[in-house]
């Protein structure tokens, strides 16, 4: 029997960036928050201190600050016609854990949508004709528009210092910039970051066969910052630990360095770690969201009941959430019936690789988002016409490190071990670099997010089970980026280039992207959504979901956090969820127990 709780006016359920973000802007409209986080506590001089934190084996290959498969996992399939099995080692992507989940560890490479994103079927239809959109492509609008977003990108933008040169002010192309950017209100908050000599080439031959780079937005900081809310960044020193580790000198945004300082002194706002959520509960008419059921390390079982409850954790997980408590309709791929788990959607990666004899290129001086990059093959910022496929992405030279265990490019013909291996790395450790692409994956009716029917997680609750594989589109679009990535690689005049296109299937082994989107996506009606355009649940009350799980479409994000709508959550609350008798702010639960003081 779980213990039951006093109530709270609102939960959260995670505590990353979008747990962060809510919890601010639900404490700030007076409600009475608490947030659950099913990892433990972290901050910034205790968990990420620079005596440590740049331990590549540790927190790169052992992989310490992510989900522990042992404990939670998914399982994987490409198609329906194979049995999925469960993913025991992390590969392909990281979720992270603890407080600020993958907002510790993501690289700060930030953008804005373009507007024709949020018009994936319509724009595409209105240009191409329907027929240019294959039949079992499932894209849909988003219900919301750029300009509805323009504010909260900017806000975004301002809480967290991001780093780069405006290419669009209110209409008005801006030189140096990326020309292709929707229009925004005003300039970054801090100007571009400084560029080393692998990205400042990348830039040169990009404008040498006609293209327009710019320097990559970055939450990585370019000198010191204090954000709206007081709370302090500092510079970014270039050591090359951002993807994979916590930063150490307050220079990358993230929660700890952003929202926390702020949120936790708040005594109407509380956290609780190590406490997994099982299941929302709803009541006898199953409309309306009332609790939920949580255990802690102990096993223990505790019910919380709450007026508003928010998913906000990791794509993977709230879709997860959802599915075992019985709230939507499950996806069907073989009618198209349903619309819980529907679209899930990731990205295609490639690389050219580019060798020197005459140039030193330091890649140790690096950060997470430091590097230069074009767009005009982003989206349908180019005509697709008799391509044969939709959608684009990027493409960039990033200087994000040169950490040794990892960094050691070498071209064709070398071998994978031995003298001439060692010396290889030894001549082109300092002389090589790479140039990427990361290409958007459309949404397919064959990729989708369900429960698995043979295997269990530590709880006994049934695995998500993920089916997804590329399709002739994406891989049409991700050859189209790498043979235009080599056309710049070549007009870098290296010694030689490796091209390395994306073949055959995805594969949930290596490392791509933790660029996981869809499964609880939004629109403009029920029949073809599960959320609405306030990301709240179209059959329960009360009950919202947030971050990157609602995305009807996948375009080439970055970003590993979306800007959610805080606000928009907040008054969806108050007008459809919180009553008016309301308890005051400061009532209910306090910091005790596991949660915990200010940073």
């Amino acid at each position: 029997m779980a213990t039951k709780l006093p109530p709270v006016d609102a939960l959260l359920v995670g505590f990353g960036w979008t747990g962060a973000l809510l919890g601010q802007e639900l404490s700030d409209a007076g409600l009475n928050v608490l947030a659950l986080e099913r990892g433990g506590w972290r901050d910034t001089t205790t968990d990420f201190a620079t005596t440590f934190i740049q331990d590549e084996l540790r927190y790169y290959y052992r992989h310490a600050l992510f989900q522990e498969p042992a404990r939670e996992t998914l399982s994987f399939r490409n198609s329906r016609s194979e049995t999925a099995l469960p993913m025991r080692q992390l590969g392909s992507f990281l979720p992270g854990t603890g407080v600020g989940g993958a907002g510790i560890h993501w690289n700060g490479q930030n953008w804005r949508f373009l507007p024709s994103d949020f018009l994936a079927r319509s724009h595409n239809t209105d240009r191409y004709g329907a027929a240019a959109i294959p039949q079992d492509m499932t894209i849909q609008d988003w219900g919301v528009t750029y300009d509805d977003l323009e504010p909260y990108f900017d806000k975004w933008e301002y809480l967290c210092g991001i780093s780069g040169k405006a290419g669009n002010i209110k209409g008005q192309i801006q030189p140096g910039g990326n020309p292709f950017e929707g229009p925004r209100t005003r300039e970054y908050p801090n100007p571009p970051m400084e560029m080393t000599y692998g990205p400042t080439l990348f830039a040169q031959a990009a404008n040498d066969v006609g293209l327009k780079p710019f320097p990559a937005p970055s939450a990585n900081m370019s000198r010191a910052y204090t954000n709206p809310l007081g709370v302090q960044l500092g510079p970014c020193t270039y050591c090359g630990f951002c993807e994979k580790f916590g930063c150490g000198n307050y220079s990358k945004a993230s929660p700890q360095t952003t929202i926390l300082p702020v949120l936790l002194r708040k005594k109407n706002f509380a956290l609780k770690t190590e406490c997994e959520v099982i299941k929302i509960n709803l009541d006898s008419d199953r409309k309306r969201a009332v609790s939920v059921t949580y255990v802690d390390t102990q096993g223990e079982e505790y019910e919380q009941p709450a007026d508003l409850i928010v998913l906000s954790a990791f794509v993977l997980h709230n879709v997860h959430l959802l599915l075992l408590s019985g709230i939507g309709t499950p996806y069907d791929p073989s009618t198209g019936a349903g619309t819980l788990g529907k679209n899930y959607a990731y990205q295609i990666v490639s690389s050219v690789d580019v060798f020197y004899d005459d140039k030193i290129l330091n890649p140790f001086i690096g950060a997470g988002a430091l590097g230069m990059v074009v767009d005009e093959f982003n989206g349908d910022n180019f005509d697709h016409s008799n391509l044969g496929f939709l959608g684009g992405g990027y493409i960039a030279c990033w200087n994000t490190n040169g950490r040794p265990i990892e960094t050691h490019l070498v071209p064709d013909g070398t071998p994978k071990w031995g003298a001439k291996w060692k010396r290889a790395v030894v001549r082109d450790y300092l002389r090589s670099m790479s140039v990427a692409t990361h290409g958007a994956v459309m949404s397919h009716r064959g990729n989708y997010l369900d429960l698995d029917p043979t295997y269990r997680d530590f709880l006994g609750r049934p695995l998500m089970r993920m089916t997804f594989d590329y399709t002739d589109n994406e891989h049409r679009m991700s050859d189209f980026l790498t043979g235009k990535a080599e056309q710049i690689a070549r007009a870098m005049k290296p010694r030689e280039i490796r091209s390395n296109p994306r073949k055959g299937h995805y594969d949930i082994t290596p490392y791509q992207t933790t660029h996981n989107t869809g499964g609880a996506i939004m629109g403009s009606n029920p029949r073809d959504s599960v959320l609405n355009r306030y990301l709240q649940h179209w059959d329960v009350s009360r009950s919202f979901c947030d971050g990157v799980v609602h995305f009807p479409a996948e375009p080439w994000l970055q970003s590993d956090r979306y800007c959610c709508r805080a606000g928009a959550v907040v008054r969806a609350g108050h007008q459809n969820a919180v009553p008016q008798e309301s308890r005051p702010v400061g009532s209910g639960v306090r910091r005790s127990g596991r949660c915990h003081p200010v940073l």
